[in-house]
């Protein structure tokens, strides 16, 4: 799927803009808007960890080369008929309008996702050491934040997890901008994500701490204790949570009192991961005896950003 609409779909539509426009004035227009609308929805809907970051932007240049050809092929594009006149033509133009409907409605779907949700904000400082990180999913719809769809009351399995719901997932940058070593390798330690030092981002008191639980290759994962290696920190009354820690890599424990900048662990691939990176959340403490990521969500801001898909984040020098 990555392939196909990642790097297919958009080499695609660049060469078709290039080497068959359109032979009508407002087909030639229509056609440019389509792909770009489509070229640039895709840039703010899709993850791009694989293949890298810099994707969309290679594509939006290459967008804007194809154009340019497609007007150089046109002799003189004020001279063409302003529409089709082939059933060919009326084919592609009806193509290009699905296209501009389709890309249009999902890049504005993408961009509303930057907007504060409508719950309380908690400010937290960088939570990362030294490093380069992605945003995976984060942001307020679920177009670009998974995490909301277990804020849906119906699906009772959600129920214990809802206060993830605005939750960040960051993967890591490597050289080039790729996550990893390969496209998608077993081994956790390939990934330049794992191994990330994790700070306390606000002074606060742990709650609670977890890292005896393996780190799995890739794709295992533990389904079970679903945070795998984690830590609960307080910090007023909110608290964040940092999920799927490396094993054995946790340098606080229950009721220890943290600042802003203290080193807490590392990032690793333990619970419910597909591969290595960070979850972090923030929520309202959860009701006595309930499951411990039950409470109310929250959103973060961190280092005064509110963090969607695609955004990167470079991590604390000291």
């Amino acid at each position: 799927m990555i392939l196909i609409f990642q790097i297919a779909i958009p080499m695609m539509l660049i060469g078709w803009l290039a080497f068959l426009p359109a032979a009508s004035l407002v087909g030639l227009m229509l056609q440019a808007m389509g792909t770009g609308a489509f070229l640039f929805a895709l840039a703010r809907v899709a993850q791009w960890a694989v293949p890298v970051w810099w994707f969309p932007w290679l594509y939006g240049g290459l967008w804007l080369v194809s154009f340019v050809i497609s007007l150089s092929r046109v002799r003189s594009p004020l001279l063409l008929p302003l529409f089709p006149d082939k059933p060919l033509e009326w084919a592609l133009f009806a193509l290009s309008i699905v296209l501009l409907g389709v890309g249009s409605w999902y890049g504005a779907r993408a961009l509303a996702g930057r907007h504060l949700p409508p719950v309380d904000i908690v400010d937290i400082a960088n939570p990362f050491g030294p490093g380069r990180f992605l945003v995976g999913h984060g942001g307020s719809n679920k177009l670009v934040n998974g995490h909301l769809r277990t804020l849906d009351p119906e699906v009772e399995r959600f129920r214990p997890w809802r206060g993830q719901s605005y939750a960040v997932d960051f993967f890591g940058l490597g050289p080039w901008g790729l996550r990893a070593a390969g496209w998608r390798p077993r081994d956790p330690n390939a990934y330049a994500v794992f191994g990330a030092e994790l700070k306390a981002p606000c002074n606060g008191t742990i709650v609670r701490a977890e890292d005896t639980l393996p780190d799995f290759e890739i794709p295992d994962q533990d389904t079970v204790n679903r945070l795998g290696n984690h830590v609960i920190l307080r910090c007023s009354e909110a608290e964040i949570v940092f999920a799927h820690m490396r094993q054995d890599s946790l340098s606080v424990a229950p009721g220890d009192d943290v600042v802003v900048g203290q080193r807490l662990g590392a990032v690793g691939n333990s619970g419910a991961s597909t591969e290595p990176h960070l979850h972090i959340h923030a929520q309202r403490p959860a009701p006595e005896a309930a499951p411990p990521i039950s409470g109310e969500p929250l959103a973060l801001r961190i280092d005064g950003r509110f963090l969607v898909r695609g955004d990167r984040l470079n991590g604390a020098t000291n």
